[in-house]
């Protein structure tokens, strides 16, 4: 089984790639098993069963918007987010919903899209089943599916096998560990990033991955900007204020602060993780890295490398990418990156510890150091919970993000102050991180059931 970055780097919508990109995949992907089956013509009636976290968060993470327009053939990284209001209020107020965008039926929403907030699937808690029926009542079809994190779907076989797909080309360095990036970089003598970008022209030339890598660099970068000017409130029962444009006008109203305070640096990158992560609570176009609700802090530390450091060349940016990705790869395959699953320490910590690594290498660390920022990364965000209040992707997500970015850049400076040996090693802190994901109560893995959600007043 093998990944590419590109597949933890995607362009989609927010507020989450678990309850909003992966159900709006899902759903499309069950249109399109229904069009192969030479049954969408006969299809009078669909039904949407949600489980588990989906049910108990989805309405505030908007998985049911996500579903309709998945049903409609919409994907997260192509709908137009000016009409999705419009839409949906179509949709809604005429009852009606046109299957793969051509097929149109009668939808009455409260039966066609069903929350069963005390059941949960087997195989994740993030699951769903799609059904479809004729006019006479008679199935034409059922897929059950599971959003595994990052905008990740698996079918239930797949699930059962604890598969995320079934890829089995042959890479030039198929590194499943830290151990195995050691080890193949000392062989190979080439850094994380370089190893990484070797084995992505598996799947495609070396100029289509940088092309397609600073694309994502560029969405983040207009993420950003998107979030710096936003207005008023988010979305939700909250009323969340925006935070970020009036940060952002506090602080280039007066940049002589800088010569003043040392620690001005850190407020940017903090603005700059708040800037996108609101953006993502308000629906927008977010990258996923490596999921939306750990969205902001990628871009963030990009941000510092860019404008602190003054590193902005297009080989830099792509290495950092590349060495996020790879790192992102690893918790992918050997734990999760699910707030449902592991808590936030899948999410904000994972995304944490894919920066802290990145940033080592662009400033220059060594393979051993880059692994050892990694392992720093992950190992003080280990026990996070995913506790959002209201099943809003606000609080605490949004200050998470700023939190995350900021840790990231001090595991990348305490690893480049030594020489990449360390006691705790990234591959225990991954096993580690994947444990206490197993032993943490549910009501801690994005149900809105305890921490925060329940000890925090909803107005």
């Amino acid at each position: 089984m093998n990944l590419s970055v590109l597949e933890l780097f995607t362009i989609g919508i927010g507020p989450s790639s678990s309850h909003t990109v992966g159900p709006m995949r899902a759903a499309r992907r069950f249109v399109d098993r229904l069009t192969e089956a030479g049954a969408l013509s006969r299809t009078a009636r669909v039904e949407a069963h949600l489980y588990g976290s989906l049910a108990l968060t989805g309405k505030g993470h908007g998985t049911d918007r996500a579903i309709l327009f998945g049903l409609e053939s919409e994907t997260p990284e192509g709908i137009d987010l000016d009409s999705m209001a419009a839409r949906l209020e179509a949709v809604r107020s005429r009852k009606r919903l046109r299957l793969a965008g051509t097929h149109e039926i009668d939808f009455e929403e409260k039966t066609g899209l069903q929350f069963h907030r005390t059941e949960s699937l087997p195989a994740h808690p993030n699951g769903l089943r799609f059904q479809a029926f004729d006019a006479s009542g008679a199935e034409l079809l059922t897929r059950t599916y599971y959003s595994i994190g990052g905008g990740f779907v698996v079918n239930e076989g797949a699930a059962q096998r604890d598969e995320l797909s079934a890829d089995r080309r042959k890479l030039p360095y198929p590194f499943r560990s830290g151990d195995d990036v050691l080890s193949m970089a000392r062989e190979s003598g080439f850094s994380v990033s370089e190893m990484t970008l070797r084995n992505e022209a598996a799947w495609r030339p070396e100029p289509e991955t940088r092309a397609a890598l600073l694309r994502v660099s560029q969405a983040m970068q207009d993420c950003v900007e998107r979030g710096c000017h936003g207005r008023g409130v988010l979305p939700g029962g909250l009323k969340v204020p925006r935070r970020a444009p009036g940060l952002f006008r506090e602080l280039t109203a007066h940049p002589e602060a800088a010569l003043q305070d040392p620690l001005i640096a850190l407020d940017w990158v903090s603005l700059w993780a708040m800037a996108v992560n609101e953006e993502n609570a308000a629906g927008g176009r977010v990258v996923t890295a490596p999921t939306n609700g750990a969205a902001g802090i990628l871009p963030a530390v990009l941000h510092f490398l860019i404008r602190v450091h003054r590193l902005s060349d297009e080989d830099r940016i792509v290495r950092f990418l590349l060495t996020a990705g790879a790192i992102g790869i690893l918790y992918k395959l050997n734990a999760s990156i699910s707030g449902a699953e592991v808590g936030c320490q899948g999410e904000v910590g994972v995304a944490c510890s894919m920066a802290a690594a990145a940033l080592c290498e662009t400033l220059g660390g060594t393979v051993p150091q880059v692994e050892n920022a990694a392992e720093i990364g992950m190992e003080h965000n280990l026990g996070l919970t995913c506790d959002p209040v209201g099943g809003l992707v606000q609080v605490p997500c949004i200050e998470r993000n700023a939190m995350g970015a900021v840790k990231a850049i001090n595991a990348a400076r305490l690893a480049l102050r030594g020489d990449g040996t360390h006691r705790v090693s990234l591959d225990r802190v991954i096993a580690t991180m994947r444990q206490t994901g197993a032993d943490m109560s549910t009501k801690y893995k994005e149900t809105s059931r305890g921490g925060l959600a329940v000890n925090v007043t909803e107005c």
